[in-house]
């Protein structure tokens, strides 16, 4: 995997940044990209992302990079960002919420039991 940061410590393609969670030093899950509307919108400037943790990798049980004084970090250069206009944050949250409890309840449903061929005849006799 190409890493999304150069030499000077500043994150390549900020598109490319995602949300992590982090424990023990490695990367314990992690989310899609970010929404640049939101992290990377100078009209919104209550969640825009600006430093970035660095990981060796982007996958699940990834080693974090530590620095002398703790967390490896890398910054998101100031012309990644752009006017998007407005965000209601609120709606958003709520419809993400509501798209993963979908998604969780579609993915509950157990497939249908297949019957053995044996168990047809039986039932027929």
């Amino acid at each position: 995997m190409e890493s999304n940061v150069d030499k000077n410590g500043q994150v390549l393609d900020p598109t490319k940044v995602r949300h992590v969670t982090i424990k023990g030093g490695k990367i314990e899950s992690l989310s899609g990209y970010i929404d640049p509307a939101s992290h990377l919108n100078l009209d919104y400037r209550d969640h825009k992302v600006t430093v970035c943790v660095i990981a060796e990798k982007f996958s699940v049980g990834a080693t974090i990079r530590f620095a002398e004084q703790g967390l490896s970090f890398a910054t998101v250069n100031r012309s990644s960002y752009t006017h998007y206009g407005p965000v209601d944050y609120t709606q958003r949250l709520t419809d993400m919420v509501a798209a993963v409890k979908n998604k969780k309840k579609k993915g509950t449903k157990k497939p249908a039991l297949k019957a053995s061929a044996r168990a047809i005849q039986q039932d027929n006799k």
